[in-house]
């Protein structure tokens, strides 16, 4: 899908030049010529990206900036603020206001559309696929009041002297740490001072002119790097400038900046690296969190229906395949609901829970267990015969009810589990239906509920 990149300037040749610009690239462009109209736009239109000037003729540039960064439908969508006059004051108030990068006009074209496609990038590779309010899908970002001190690296071009007179400069105006590193060191998994499992949140990449090509390598290593890989990398100097910026961009770098950034401004750029990462990494571990809790049981954390049941599709093909056979085993907690009713569902819980972890323990890793009910579970044994199944399922009948299940009050239940098994693989191509499969696994739990509880039935799926 083409991104929306939203242009805002005053100046219609400036428009119109940009438009052209983004267009030939493969962006839709939006075009907004004054404040007012570019918070309209972001509301209305959603655009991936802004460009704003600075200069705006009905009200400062930094103060649409600052009102689109309070709005939580427009505050995380990356800006580049352009600005005319180039002075350090206003860099770092757009910095301080929200900007993600401030380019004096005009921007190179090369330099601006590589630094398009990294936010672009980066956004993508966070953003949740949603659509509507954010705050509406409880998918804004929390407000987060403390945030701990961090760790930067300069890593040392040749010598060590350089990188520990930047260190010095910004040790005022940054309040997280800063270390000297070599480039040995920032390829490897310890750092001074830091134990294995730590790594600084941002890289500062410090060229001293004498071999842009290595720092751009290294770069590049620190991006596919496993430990690495979701640091934030800065590059200073002449790397971070003109046709070695748009590389660095394009290799994956955050940041890319030329020799003659001021002290003050690095340090507000590497503030906002920091930032972002910790953004990033909040919303990778929401996202992985989700993941998880989509195919996981909340309450004994195994495996839910929505994830057995494809499994056991994938698992009945691959015994087609092979010409295997596989057992399927439902078993279901006997008289379960006089556990709720007679000592709570705190209690029920905590019975489940030890349910879950004793089924566990006397099933093979390669074996699938899923709780697909509220006492209700289901086991997916591959490459199991009816003689593997019958030992299994009489093993776990067994070790429910040799050992009582201790509450945290003191108390102690003994618990008892009836299971109906299925073996497929047996009678033909037919056999491996997994509908009639369960089907036959859940006739088969009656009846060892009929027949007094507490016991194994099974089943052979017929063709």
């Amino acid at each position: 899908m083409t991104a929306r990149i939203l242009i805002v300037d005053d100046v219609a040749a400036n428009r119109i030049v940009q438009q052209a610009r983004l267009s030939a690239a493969f962006y839709e462009p939006l075009l907004a010529n004054d404040g007012a109209s570019c918070l309209a736009m972001l509301r209305d239109e959603r655009p991936d990206l802004v460009l704003l000037d600075l200069g705006l003729p009905d009200r400062s540039g930094l103060e649409v900036l600052a009102e689109l960064r309070r709005d939580p439908c427009s505050r995380d969508v990356p800006v580049i603020a352009l600005t005319a006059s180039g002075t350090t004051a206003e860099r770092l108030a757009a910095f301080a206001a929200g900007a993600d990068d401030v380019m004096d006009r005009p921007a190179a074209e090369r330099v601006l559309l590589a630094r398009l496609r990294n936010l672009l990038r980066t956004r993508a590779e966070v953003e949740y696929p949603t659509t509507g309010d954010p705050v509406l899908a409880g998918l804004a970002e929390v407000p987060i009041p403390y945030e701990p001190q961090g760790t930067v690296a300069v890593v040392a071009a040749a010598d060590t002297a350089q990188a520990e007179t930047l260190c010095g400069a910004l040790s005022g105006l940054l309040r997280d740490r800063l270390i000297v590193v070599t480039r040995r060191e920032a390829l490897a998994d310890i750092f001074p001072g830091q134990d294995r499992a730590t790594v600084p949140e941002v890289f500062i990449l410090q060229d001293d002119g004498r071999n842009p090509s290595g720092i751009l390598r290294l770069l590049s290593e620190l991006k596919s790097h496993q430990a690495t890989r979701h640091a934030a990398v800065c590059v200073v100097g002449p790397a971070g400038a003109g046709d070695e910026a748009a590389m660095a961009f394009d290799l994956g770098a955050d940041d890319a900046v030329g020799p003659g950034v001021t002290a003050e401004e690095l340090a507000m750029r590497t503030r906002g690296l920091i930032r972002r990462k910790r953004q990033a990494d909040r919303r990778r571990a929401r996202m992985q969190d989700e993941l998880r809790l989509a195919m996981l049981d909340p309450l004994t954390g195994l495996y839910n229906r929505r994830y057995a049941v494809p499994q056991l599709g994938l698992i009945a093909d691959r015994a087609r395949a092979e010409r295997t056979q596989f057992a399927v085993m439902v078993m279901d907690l006997d008289r379960f609901k006089l556990v709720n009713d007679l000592y709570g569902h705190a209690a029920g819980d905590q019975v489940l829970v030890e349910v879950a972890r004793r089924l566990t323990a006397h099933l093979r890793e390669s074996d699938i267990l899923a709780r697909i009910g509220g006492e209700e579970f289901l086991a997916i044994l591959p490459r199991s015969s009816l003689a593997v199944a019958r030992r299994v399922a009489e093993r776990l009948c067994q070790v429910m009810q040799d050992q009582p299940i201790r509450l945290h009050s003191g108390q102690e239940l003994h618990v008892t589990v009836s299971i109906g098994v299925a073996v497929a693989g047996t009678s033909g191509e037919g056999s491996f239906a997994v509908d009639r499969l369960v089907e036959q696994a859940d006739l088969a739990l009656l009846e060892s509920k009929g027949s007094g509880r507490n016991q194994v039935t099974y089943r052979l799926s017929a063709a």
